[in-house]
């Protein structure tokens, strides 16, 4: 065990700790997703989840680009896309939102 402990912490270094971080972003949108259900008592997706997910995947893309590693950049290539389309979504959806505001603030 301690071999094995030595061995999984040899290689530390500063790519290491980016992927760590960007493996706890994007595990803890679990987390936030889950709080924020809990709370409303139903399944909502906050746009925090998104964040996370956007800021993770980047995280984890960059690692393995660095580290070569072809699993890591495949799974992470298309949630890219997925993630930046909803953050889009969501910012379209707001600004349209206000943009219907407007006119019936100045008619009044």
């Amino acid at each position: 065990m301690q071999e094995w402990l030595a061995r999984l912490f040899s290689n530390i270094d500063a790519w290491f700790v980016l992927g760590i971080v960007g493996q706890v972003m994007f595990s803890g949108r679990f987390l936030v997703q889950w709080l924020v259900s809990e709370k409303h008592a139903k399944s909502i997706v906050p746009v925090a989840f998104w964040y996370l997910s956007i800021a993770g995947g980047i995280c984890l893309m960059v690692y393995g680009l660095q580290r070569a590693e072809p699993i890591i950049i495949l799974g992470q290539s298309f949630g890219l896309i997925v993630y930046a389309r909803n953050l889009y979504f969501i910012h379209r959806e707001k600004r349209d939102a206000k943009a219907e505001t407007i006119p019936s603030i100045v008619a009044e």
